[in-house]
């Protein structure tokens, strides 16, 4: 793609999803974050200079149409979409009810097939798209007391490489994004949460994270930004039905 396209990123108020935003509009794509929190997007656009932010529950078919049109006629022709909005909650599998599970499927895979439904219309008059997707390793392996949350980026992993194949003989490619434990606000409540259930210290809470990546560490939100960067460059253009872990060597 020679000019930035018209970006949108889906939960780009915060954590990875303000970090790819952040990176995007430092490349110069006209841009759109989109999420449910109002007042987190307002936040955020103090980072991203000429951004615009939208609410929408990307779960709300006719919320997500309605927000792309917006979008679509403020900017442009959506280019590029980062799905990145996602939910995530802990349960074992026998205490996880029917509602966490609609809940998890609604935001994690629904509102990936609703943005994409939204924006493949202008893509396909475009000289080249890209749609990346923003799964985790919990889309290429299993973790226990998560089980609704992995078989929906398991889900969302068999959208991509689907979606993807559907898409070859075009200009636009479709992948995923799987990082590790990332340094975000969701692991630093869920660190304190550890501490206050069992009184474990904030150090050993931490290792229960950064003990799955062989490098000892979280991982940047930055080095996912990086990563769509690179995706949505020409250079990329063969790459097409992947997922590009992000994982300091944790083995799949």
């Amino acid at each position: 793609m020679t000019a930035a396209p018209h970006a949108v990123v889906t939960g780009g108020g915060s954590g990875i999803g303000l970090a790819i935003a952040r990176a995007l509009a430092g490349a110069g794509h006209p841009l759109t974050i989109m999420g449910r929190n109002r007042a987190r997007l307002d936040a955020a656009l103090a980072d991203l200079p000429g951004a615009r932010a939208l609410a929408c529950d990307v779960g709300d078919g006719d919320a997500v149409a309605a927000a792309f049109a917006d979008a679509a006629g403020a900017a442009g022709p959506v280019g590029l979409l980062v799905n990145c909005a996602g939910v995530v909650r802990t349960a074992p599998f026998e205490k996880g009810d029917d509602a966490l599970w609609a809940d998890l499927w609604r935001t994690n895979v629904i509102g990936c097939v609703n943005t994409c439904r939204a924006v493949l219309p202008g893509m396909r008059a475009l000289p080249s798209a890209r749609i990346v997707n923003i799964a985790s390793t919990a889309s290429l392996k299993g973790y226990a007391y998560v089980s609704a949350y992995t078989a929906t980026k398991h889900a969302l992993l068999g959208l991509t490489r689907s979606l993807a194949l559907e898409l070859a003989g075009t200009a636009i490619t479709v992948n995923a994004v799987c990082p590790g434990y990332a340094d975000t606000e969701i692991i630093r409540q869920s660190i304190a949460t550890i501490v206050a259930r069992t009184g474990r210290s904030e150090a050993d809470a931490l290792a229960t994270f950064t003990g799955t990546n062989p490098q000892g560490r979280l991982i940047d939100p930055d080095e996912v930004a990086a990563t769509v960067l690179w995706l949505a460059a020409d250079a990329a253009r063969s790459v097409t039905g992947q997922a590009i872990v992000v994982a300091g060597g944790e083995v799949m």
